[in-house]
């Protein structure tokens, strides 16, 4: 962005257009959305959904809500890794990204944008070098260009490099582009998983994994 006065105008005519496009494909994907919730419940019991929260415009903490597509514990009650709590249901709802259509949500509440960098887990806050914290300049989106870049298969450093090219370089067109991208990722299931981990690898402590 040039100047102050041309941010506040993208980032209004942003906000009006997130709200629109969030509105219509909760009504498109409302029939999806209940079969999904009915399957959730079939296959994993309740709750239906996934509630956490993250860090979002400035590092303001909101509650992020997906589809559930892990068990909570093993059969047996032991601890177990995220690759194990994930079953096969919910790979097949991540890999089409149906576990992210109750994040219209969070867009429509104006704690998300549908482009924008993905919110990220509250103790990654204290890890971030200023270079990386410029992510939460903005929104954070459904879908970013991180997320049509590689999403998952990318290294940590990749994707904060690509959050940051995004809040300098931010404009509709980009999120047109974005947009295109997202649709062809979501077909061809690309970069859903980081290899060996359920998505990816714990942000500044190898050899652990994040819970969603």
């Amino acid at each position: 962005m040039n100047n102050a006065q041309e941010q506040r105008r993208f980032d209004t005519t942003k906000r009006i257009l997130d709200l629109v496009g969030a509105s219509a494909a909760l009504v498109v994907t409302a029939p999806i959305q209940l079969l999904v919730a009915g399957a959730v419940i079939a296959k994993l019991g309740r709750p239906i959904l996934f509630k956490q929260e993250r860090p979002g415009l400035n590092g303001q903490i909101f509650l992020l809500r997906k589809f559930r597509t892990m068990r909570n514990v093993s059969l047996d009650g032991r601890l177990v890794t995220d690759d194990e709590r994930l079953t096969k249901f919910g790979r097949i709802l991540r890999s089409t990204s149906m576990d992210e259509l109750p994040t219209l949500w969070n867009v429509i509440k104006g704690d998300m944008s549908i482009v924008g960098p993905r919110p990220l887990l509250v103790r990654y806050l204290s890890r971030y070098s200023p270079f990386e914290n410029r992510r939460h300049e903005v929104r954070p989106g459904v879908t970013g260009l991180a997320q049509v870049s590689g999403r998952n298969s990318l290294s940590w450093s990749r994707k904060f490099e690509l959050d940051v090219e995004y809040v300098d370089h931010r404009s509709l067109a980009l999120d047109a582009s974005i947009l295109l991208r997202t649709l062809k990722s979501v077909v061809l299931r690309e970069g859903v998983t980081a290899k060996g981990n359920a998505a990816m690898p714990e942000f500044g402590e190898e050899n652990q994994n994040v819970s969603a």
